[in-house]
């Protein structure tokens, strides 16, 4: 078998140098669930991967997570939505996005490239679990 020499795979989220990659799509959720993934996300990067670049919007309602191109067609979990981005309305890789004070809560410079869909799918589950049970022991 014959080598060119070059390596050509690429993270998920991540074009070979000289391409451009497809737009992730959008996970949105409500911030209270969404900041509990990432902390859920984040603590257990160590057996999984970790948590790609997450949005926020202006009025602090939503969280955004990036998750590979596609993942739209299958997301149905509760509660939250998957959007094909198709790249429109902003840049996700680069500057800051600026839809009406959209902003970074983890910039992609300092993550992944994108959010694996089945570590955010366990996270968000556990989330929820974990707010449900904190808003009952009220």
């Amino acid at each position: 078998m014959e080598s060119s020499g070059s390596n050509t795979a690429t993270e998920p989220g991540r074009a070979p140098a000289g391409t451009q990659a497809p737009a992730p799509d959008l996970v949105t959720v409500p911030t209270r669930q969404g900041l509990e993934a990432v902390d859920i996300i984040r603590r257990a990067a160590s057996r999984d991967s970790g948590v790609g670049p997450v949005m926020h919007d202006g009025s602090g309602d939503t969280l955004g997570f990036l998750v590979p191109p596609g993942t739209a067609d299958a997301w149905d979990l509760p509660g939250s939505a998957c959007t094909q981005t198709n790249g429109r309305g902003t840049r996700f890789f680069g500057e800051s996005p600026a839809a009406g004070g959209t902003g970074w809560l983890l910039p992609p410079d300092s993550t992944g490239p994108v959010t694996d869909p089945e570590v955010l799918r366990a996270a968000l589950g556990e989330a929820a679990r974990l707010i449900e049970a904190a808003d009952n022991c009220r």
